[in-house]
């Protein structure tokens, strides 16, 4: 089975959209490929470069919004559920928001791309850090990772003990460590062993969403 995390950025912001690519066997993660700075042909290339008969791909982005703007419900309760934990209330923010609205435009695009490329993939929206968290990262580290090297490296150490092997020994960025954090937490998705999940509410919610 092949397991694809994607931390996206903005259409026009290629350079923030990591991938990592990885095999599941044996109840690990292997990690096979870590790509950053790709545009959404860089994006198919890849998948369909590493894609196997069976590929469970991750996207962090909002892949739907509420029709008429705000949150989703799902988001309502994924912010609820994080903030329990730790974590500020902005780590989920709502898809139409300014600072969301080209988020929630590219990954509702790309999904339709790879769905329409690869029939046979299996796509979640993923919240990378939320699931750490969720698995016991402490949320301090989470909420630093833009800023703070040392908490990268922390937790970058701290994945394999999560069940992630061949991990580099250092990221080049916070988008690099997002993208094996979504890879984690499509993992836990596919796995049928996440911490928090909702199934897809097609037609307006066509992907299941899980932390």
């Amino acid at each position: 089975m092949t397991v694809i995390g994607l931390d996206l950025s903005g259409p026009s912001n290629a350079a923030d959209t990591a991938c990592a690519v990885f095999d599941a066997a044996d109840g690990v993660l292997h990690l096979r490929a870590l790509y950053c700075g790709l545009n959404d042909g860089d994006v198919l290339s890849v998948v369909s470069r590493h894609a196997g008969t069976d590929v469970t791909l991750g996207l962090d982005a909002p892949l739907s919004y509420q029709d008429g703007g705000g949150d989703r419900a799902r988001d309502r309760d994924l912010r609820r559920v994080l903030t329990a934990r730790g974590l500020p209330s902005g780590t989920i923010m709502t898809p139409t928001m300014t600072r969301m609205a080209y988020l929630t435009l590219r990954g509702v695009h790309l999904a339709g791309l790879l769905q329409r490329a690869h029939p046979a993939a299996r796509i979640v929206e993923v919240h990378p850090m939320g699931s750490l968290v969720l698995a016991g990262l402490d949320p301090a580290l989470a909420t630093r990772i833009k800023s703070d090297e040392s908490a990268r490296q922390h937790i970058l150490k701290s994945l394999p003990a999560m069940g992630m092997r061949h991990l580099p020994t250092a990221v080049g960025s916070d988008h690099e460590l997002a993208a094996l954090g979504a890879a984690y937490a499509t993992w836990q998705w596919r796995t049928n062993t996440p911490s928090w999940h909702r199934a897809a509410e097609p037609p307006h919610h066509p992907y299941p969403m899980a932390c």
